[in-house]
């Protein structure tokens, strides 16, 4: 039985990615090339903890499909996840970038957002403020169930 669901955990990032790439494609968006955000990246909400994150999971799945994958995570360190996982997280939510000392400035709307860790910070946002971060034609995967099943696209 614990074997089963192990096999389940270790699974999801697949069926995830496998769910969000038919959502893409049923909105004619290109999967080779686009851009997802992932929102959260520790093991889980409100916790720095990244020890035993699946959401690796998600962020290797989607490079697979030469996606190209910004994660932002409130409360993981940032250095940390780089030498874990050799992911470099955003330091802000890109509505929320400021100019660099170069006036270089990452402003992206995404082709997909995903919600992977329920920390409470996403929890407050409003929908309006995930809808800014996607282009106008973008599916939203709330794997939380943060939202109602009204305003995502698709949800566990």
């Amino acid at each position: 039985m614990i074997l089963a669901g192990r096999r389940i955990n270790d699974g999801m990032g697949s069926y995830i990615v496998s769910e969000l790439i038919k959502a893409m494609l049923k909105k004619h968006i290109p999967i080779d090339g686009s851009r997802v955000l992932v929102m959260g990246f520790s093991f889980k909400e409100d916790c720095p903890d990244l020890r035993n994150t699946r959401v690796i999971d998600i962020v290797d799945e989607l490079k697979e499909h030469n996606i190209k994958v910004d994660v932002y995570d409130p409360w993981v360190d940032k250095d940390a996840a780089l030498k874990e996982y050799n992911i470099k997280l955003l330091k802000n939510l890109p509505s929320t970038l400021v100019a660099g000392a170069d006036n270089s400035v990452n402003y992206y709307k995404y082709d997909a957002i995903i919600i992977a860790v329920a920390h409470e910070q996403f929890k407050t946002m409003r929908l309006e403020e995930v809808k800014a971060l996607g282009k106008e034609n973008f599916v939203f995967y709330d794997v939380k169930n943060i939202f109602s099943s009204e305003d995502s696209d698709l949800r566990l």
